[in-house]
């Protein structure tokens, strides 16, 4: 996988969750998986109605593992983050629960400004009964506080050039997510399967933010991609690295391209798999990209990275 990290600048991330199409669940419990979005957000430990739910979830993490969920009470409950084992408050919202209902809860915003007033909580319905036959499903939430208000998306079967075609989301306005849109998985029968290009760009532009190839894996797939950014207030691009490396990303790459604010030893130090100065020749960087992710270097490609929960 590719990540290209950009200090101080902003970096758009894909976060993939799975969906478990069930109708499982008692009549008085909804079912909810959380994603922490909040770009200067430390680890939280979750609070559903004053009761721990998720502990220790770090900037980018999805809790349960995928595709599992967790029972929460029905009805309006009160989610408080706290700082991990602290009583420290992060942020405190409301979220409305149908019971059996399974739902992606997401905190996103900025918690170090206005005391978690600008933490935006989103609840949105997994409400699907699983991709048609021979296809895949995607879903995009926008969670992304500093990328444009409306977005357009691109899901485009490999090779792709993005954008290209109609977008298969548009105008996907910030904390909203998008319908369920299902795609031919392998209409070539295609031997492997070419997997898709996800393309994001402000709402009627065709200049993309960033372009990422994803694979749903098979058939009859349904899957959620978050969108989300890291121009945290509250870290740095050192920070964001060592946090990719210790929360058990091993195989995202971590290329550090910087102005100068961070020196080669400190990206190593941090975990960066290769370190590239905003002065260097274009195809320096390239190259960097060529040998972490060989096939998928692109002239144009700013940013992308999909995190498997």
């Amino acid at each position: 996988m590719f990540h290209l990290l950009k200090v101080q600048t902003l970096t758009w991330i894909v976060v993939t969750v799975t969906i478990f199409a069930t109708g499982c669940g008692s009549s008085d419990r909804a079912q909810a998986r959380f994603v922490h979005a909040i770009q200067d957000g430390a680890a939280m430990d979750i609070d559903v109605n004053g009761t721990p739910e998720f502990t220790d979830i770090s900037f980018l993490g999805v809790q349960p593992s995928q595709p599992g969920y967790t029972p929460v009470p029905s009805g309006t409950d009160t989610i408080k983050g706290v700082a991990t084992g602290t009583t420290t408050q992060t942020f405190s919202a409301t979220a409305t629960f149908s019971g059996s209902a399974h739902y992606t809860v997401v905190a996103t915003g900025f918690s170090q400004t206005g005391n978690g007033s600008n933490v935006a909580l989103l609840s949105v319905p997994d409400n699907t009964s699983g991709a048609p036959s021979g296809d895949v499903s995607f879903r995009v939430i926008h969670a992304s506080p500093s990328g444009p208000g409306n977005v357009d998306v691109y899901i485009l079967l490999n090779p792709a050039t993005c954008p290209s075609g109609t977008p298969a989301i548009s105008a996907l306005g910030y904390t909203q997510g998008s319908s369920y849109v299902s795609l031919a998985y392998n209409p070539n029968n295609a031997t492997p399967p070419p997997g898709f290009t996800v393309c994001v760009t402000a709402a009627s532009s065709l200049t993309p933010i960033f372009t990422e190839p994803t694979d749903p894996g098979t058939a009859g797939a349904v899957r959620t991609l978050v969108l989300t950014d890291v121009q945290m207030p509250g870290i740095d691009g050192l920070e964001l690295t060592a946090l990719i490396k210790a929360n058990g990303y091993d195989e995202t790459k971590v290329i550090l391209f910087t102005g100068g604010m961070a020196t080669e030893w400190q990206a190593q130090r941090a975990g960066a798999d290769a370190y590239v100065t905003k002065s260097a020749p274009l195809p320096e960087l390239r190259a960097a990209v060529s040998r972490l992710c060989p096939g998928r270097a692109r002239g144009g490609t700013r940013e992308a990275q999909k995190l498997k929960p």
